[in-house]
């Protein structure tokens, strides 16, 4: 396995990490109403666990409130059940054909709790990048590679391994610079 290899691994593991994270934001519930706001929500199908939008249509015709049409009429009180045990803190009214949710207003109080979900969301994601650029750095030496990059080798479209790699490198090169610099100034200073 080659260097380029491994960073091309790298990369697709961190987008993947990104992607998960955007999938997060998304099922967070503000103000504005969203179908991806049930798609954690599993509703009980026959005795299967199914996501909501395999056994209703999901619409949104408000910005402040969302439509679930059962194709199966009896599912009414399964799919009310499911989002009244989910963590969305909604509650569904019927009319015997369709399910609506009114998305209440932001509040302070739950503003301040969304930006606190947000921020461990995202932290939660740069730990996993972190982790995947750590794991990139070590596995060269685990499988008894060269650990040196060509000096001719560019990636063509730097991501974020590389953009990673060139701040460590930067970073590596200050504490060089300033180990050597502060060397040479204790030197000066203990010669007579």
């Amino acid at each position: 396995m080659e260097i380029k290899e491994l960073l091309q691994q790298a990369e697709e593991r961190m987008n993947k990490s990104i992607e998960a994270l955007k999938h997060e934001f998304a099922s967070i519930r503000t103000g504005r109403a969203s179908v991806a706001l049930l798609d954690k929500v599993m509703v009980d199908y026959y005795g299967s666990p199914s996501p909501i939008n395999q056994v209703a249509n999901i619409s949104v015709p408000e910005p402040r409130m969302i439509v679930i049409a059962p194709w199966d009429k009896t599912m009414i009180g399964a799919i009310e059940k499911a989002i009244l045990q989910s963590d969305l803190g909604l509650n569904p009214g019927n009319d015997g054909a369709q399910i609506r949710l009114s998305i209440p207003q932001l509040t302070e109080e739950r503003r301040k709790e969304i930006v606190k979900v947000v921020h461990k969301k995202a932290e939660d994601a740069k730990v996993a990048v972190r982790n995947i650029r750590a794991e990139s750095n070590i596995a060269p030496s685990n499988i008894g590679m060269v650990t040196t990059v060509p000096a001719d080798w560019h990636p063509a479209e730097p991501g974020p391994v590389a953009r990673s790699a060139a701040v460590t490198q930067s970073a590596a090169q200050s504490v060089t610079e300033s180990a050597s610099s502060s060397a040479a100034v204790w030197r000066r200073r203990s010669s007579p």
